[in-house]
């Protein structure tokens, strides 16, 4: 159907027409209210000293917190999350949850300690079942010593060795103790000097050991770590020897220090691999 000539709409088509010129025009007009509010927009009472200097002091102290949970917080679950930074410069706190040998254990990190909530607050709970422990406990050598060693890998055990690992157990096992970290070693273990409370008195548990006769002072040539206790821990070693206490008790002849034990270990165990070779 034709329009008549005086339509403003000279055929069916020109509505669509002006629809689409009209859009482009909505558009243009929204946008230049848009801008125009931005520009009547007062700004400069965001940067007045009464609201930009709290709005500066509760980012800086926001980053200061984050920053705070991160370093001395946040739980460390293994060895392997420890930041290599820490290492020389930071201290782990957390309580024992198993003695394995005479000088290295475990132990489930508790930041903080009780002032964190731990022991006391819902979902700070020291984990007691071992299913619960796996894979979230940090594995500590400690430093400067070496104590006797208890059969393993078809080793024998060195003498006192088990002596050595019932006197750590009942000495530190369950309890709090703080670790001075220096690295990681090659058994995924943290060197570490240790420190448990006993009564009033805080107690070097390497110092401890040496004091007693159940550990000799660390001879390797690489590897060892004393902080800078190695006087006092030789000093020791000197006075557990003369008063023959511990390992010391027996036969001056028959005794061997575990650097020597373990070296004749892997000599013995290099024999029976070439023996083997030339069985086959």
């Amino acid at each position: 159907m034709r329009w008549p000539p005086w339509s403003t709409h000279s055929s069916p088509n020109s509505s669509d027409t002006d629809l689409e010129t009209e859009r482009p025009r909505k558009k243009a007009n929204g946008t230049g209210r848009w801008a125009e509010s931005l520009n009547a927009t007062n700004w400069s009472h965001y940067v007045e000293p009464r609201n930009l200097i709290p709005t500066l002091i509760l980012t800086a102290t926001t980053l200061a917190l984050i920053q705070f949970y991160r370093n001395y917080l946040r739980r460390i679950p293994r060895v392997a999350y420890i930041q290599p930074a820490f290492f020389r410069r930071r201290s782990l706190f957390g309580r024992v949850t198993s003695v394995g040998d005479g000088d290295d254990f475990r132990m489930f990190h508790t930041p903080g300690g009780r002032l964190a909530g731990w022991g006391w607050l819902p979902g700070r709970k020291v984990p007691t079942k071992r299913e619960e422990l796996k894979d979230r406990t940090i594995h500590v050598r400690i430093a400067g010593v070496d104590a006797p060693e208890l059969a393993h890998f078809g080793r024998p055990a060195q003498p006192y060795s088990t002596e050595a690992l019932e006197w750590l157990r009942g000495y530190m096992l369950h309890r709090r103790v703080r670790a001075y970290i220096y690295r990681r070693d090659q058994y995924d273990r943290v060197v570490a000097t240790v420190y448990v409370r006993r009564g009033l008195l805080r107690r070097d548990v390497g110092l401890q050991m040496l004091k007693r006769g159940w550990a000799t002072v660390y001879e390797a040539k690489t590897g060892a770590e004393f902080g800078t206790f190695e006087e006092k821990y030789r000093r020791a070693e000197w006075w557990a020897k003369k008063r023959r206490r511990g390992m010391w008790a027996g036969k001056k002849a028959d005794y061997e220090s575990p650097m020597a034990f373990k070296a004749r270990m892997a000599v013995m165990d290099e024999g029976k691999a070439a023996g083997k070779a030339v069985k086959a």
